[in-house]
């Protein structure tokens, strides 16, 4: 433990002026980012008399072992920063919130030519229109449905859309009048793209318009008789009307408002969202956090405004904001939200009337999540310890193994043999720790060979960064040990290579697992075991889970151990084995679809995908462009003459390839169809 009086800056050394600062710890790793109006007056607050401090903020600053801080001009710039670092450093210290679930969106994909309604979920990409988010994928759907009627929008994907085009015949939503049949040119862009932008505005609470013209045209039709249009306008304003009723009017004014509440106890915070649009509730989220630093109800309201608008700009900032505290310099966080949206929020505690009663429910929400989560909470903790006191009992460890890793290889028939490694922390999966891994070492397939390969080198680089942060100090090496594990240059994995300098990031492979798992029997745990044992490690345990009889394998023992079938480390062990089979042949897939995909056009120098694809669309596939000549080549807009004498010398000098096979049909695929080429 330090004693924060040992990097505690000089008197007059920290500047009187708004900023940032981070806390990091012996090995360079930051461990707290704070912003002040006044770093002097903030800083000086953490180097006060232990005594003194809050309980967690004493144990930041007893783990810390330096701070140092960045100035900026104004408070609006502090907070930008600081949200930024909490993202890119993942500060242990710091509040932060974790979705309990990734919500599903209603989008439209107005960047495309024929824009689709779809559902979305994940990061938003640019170009796309969103509305939510909801509870269910099912409210989306059951929305989209009834609305289809009066704005028949594509929602079939790009594969069904391009199969439609080609034999000129619409999908059964075409045929049922609940799409507007763009693909076989019922309807032009321009007039698909209006219906679009229609959809587009119904569902951001302009609902009378379309309403009343619908209400209009029936009466015309049935004035002039025209009776089935006029039962079919009737329909029509009878579904849009249940789209609206599944989100009720909660505020009269037609307000566009985001209205957050916290409940909250000692060790925990549940944050509640309603996202208000027109005076209807569009959408709802929730998140939950462990209140790992001292912090009021101000700093959680702050801290759920960072995770809630840093990345969104225009109108996913609405105009009001309404919370149950305000952030400590509310002036800097309006001015940031409004820098974002780009005009005027206003960041208020609603009083009375209509918002106040809809705060009062959003509250109740708070609570309640909270209240299942900590229920939730307990009883998975419970399971989960129980399962690792089994495992700790059935292997003969000494502790129960908070951190398990296990590795699985994967590979087709000895080609595009890779590894995964998988990462399960007090139970549960770590996903930002998962590894994958080309095995380089020799070519064919040797399963065993192959995990002591992958093994050695994840060891190696944990040995690599004990060494670099001078937690390892040299004794003398076990006999067969390697003495110092040297840096693999060149590895080529996007996972499998260390940054190269102490900037505060969390590092890959640094934390040692108390328990290594492979998938496999006694020849995969011995392979295993001898990659640790030629590191010189033998303070981690292995075991191996067969896949047959379900039975654990530990080195050195010729009978497996049988955990019973109702055991809960068992199934604990299983589940960690199952998903790194999957994270395994996932990847596996992954890279044998790149490499079907390749084309003999990829060998040309100088030719990029958008001329590639030019090639490709002019003449159908690359068998037809093999026989074309090197003057119809040219004629290609962008292929001049010595790139198509690259392109005919490249396609001349390849084999004829085997016809592909549809594993699932086993009809073979012509080349002609376009489907081997990229």
């Amino acid at each position: 433990m330090a004693d924060p009086s040992s990097y505690r800056p000089k008197p007059g050394q920290i500047p009187d002026s708004p900023g940032v600062y981070k806390f990091r710890d012996e090995h360079r790793r930051v461990i707290y980012v704070g912003k002040a109006k006044s770093l002097r007056q903030r800083l000086a607050n953490y180097f006060q008399d232990l005594a003194g401090l809050h309980p967690r903020t004493r144990t930041m600053v007893t783990t810390a072992a330096s701070v140092e801080w960045t100035v900026v001009a104004t408070e609006v710039e502090a907070l930008q920063l600081e949200y930024s670092w909490i993202k890119e450093f993942d500060p242990r210290f710091n509040v932060k919130y974790r979705d309990d679930k990734s919500y599903p969106y209603l989008a439209v994909t107005l960047n495309e030519e024929y824009p689709r309604v779809q559902v979305m979920r994940g990061a938003k990409k640019k170009g796309v229109r969103y509305f939510g988010p909801y509870g269910h994928a099912w409210a989306i759907r059951e929305t989209v449905d009834l609305m289809l009627r009066v704005f028949p929008v594509r929602t079939c994907s790009a594969g069904v859309f391009k199969n439609a085009t080609r034999t000129g015949r619409p999908c059964l939503l075409g045929y049922i009048g609940k799409c507007s049949a763009p693909c076989v040119g019922r309807v032009t862009p321009e007039e698909h793209r209006e219906l679009a932008d229609d959809f587009c505005d119904f569902m951001a609470g302009r609902t009378g318009t379309y309403i009343r013209r619908l209400e209009k045209d029936m009466m015309a039709a049935a004035e002039e008789m025209e009776y089935e249009r006029a039962a079919r306008l009737r329909d029509d304003v009878e579904a849009l009307k249940r789209a609206m009723e599944q989100s009720a009017v909660v505020l009269a004014d037609a307000t566009d408002a985001d209205l957050i509440a916290v409940a909250e106890d000692e060790l925990e915070a549940a944050v509640q969202i309603f996202h208000v649009r027109g005076g209807r509730v569009r959408g709802q989220r929730g998140w939950v956090t462990d209140k790992v630093e001292a912090v009021d109800t101000s700093g959680l309201v702050e801290h759920a405004l960072q995770q809630l608008y840093g990345e969104e700009t225009g109108d996913s900032v609405p105009k009001e904001v309404l919370v149950p505290a305000l952030p400590e310099d509310p002036e800097a966080v309006s001015q940031w939200l409004a820098d974002r949206r780009g005009s005027q929020v206003s960041l208020r505690i609603p009083q009375r009337g209509d918002k106040k009663d809809l705060m009062v429910t959003v509250q109740r929400n708070a609570q309640q999540a909270l209240g299942l989560h900590k229920t939730k909470r307990a009883s998975d903790l419970t399971t989960r310890s129980r399962a690792l006191e089994e495992i700790a009992e059935a292997l003969g460890l000494d502790t129960a193994p908070l951190r398990i890793e296990c590795f699985d290889i994967s590979h087709l028939q000895g080609d595009d043999v890779v590894a995964s490694m998988v990462v399960f922390e007090d139970g549960l999966a770590r996903k930002s720790e998962y590894r994958r891994f080309q095995i380089k070492g020799f070519e064919g397939q040797d399963d065993v060979r192959s995990m002591h390969e992958v093994i050695g080198r994840r060891f190696r680089r944990y040995l690599q960064e004990k060494e670099r942060t001078g937690e390892w100090e040299e004794s003398p090496a076990p006999s067969g040990a390697v003495p110092a594990p040297e840096t693999v240059a060149g590895d080529g994995d996007p996972f499998d290579n260390e940054p190269r300098e102490d900037d505060g990031r969390p590092k890959r492979f640094a934390y040692p697992p108390q328990l290594v798992v492979v998938d496999g029997g006694q020849p995969q745990v011995a392979a295993a075991k001898r990659a640790l044992d030629e590191l010189g490690i033998d303070d981690i345990a292995v075991c191996g889970l067969a896949k047959r009889l379900e039975e654990v394998w530990l080195p050195d023992d010729d009978d497996p151990v049988v955990l019973p079938r109702s055991s809960e480390g068992l199934y604990l062990l299983q589940r960690v084995r199952d998903e790194a089979h999957r994270f395994a042949i996932t990847y596996q897939r992954a890279k044998r679809a790149k490499r079907i995909r390749s084309s003999p056009l990829d060998a040309v120098s100088g030719l990029g995908e958008t001329r590639k694809q030019a090639l490709i669309k002019h003449f159908g596939s690359v068998k037809k462009l093999k026989q074309a000549t090197i003057d119809e080549i040219c004629e290609v807009p962008g292929i001049g003459r010595r790139t198509a004498e690259s392109v005919a010398v490249a396609l001349a000098s390849t084999t004829p390839a085997a016809p592909a096979v549809n594993t699932a049909t086993g009809e073979i695929i012509e080349e002609d169809d376009g489907g081997s080429t990229s």
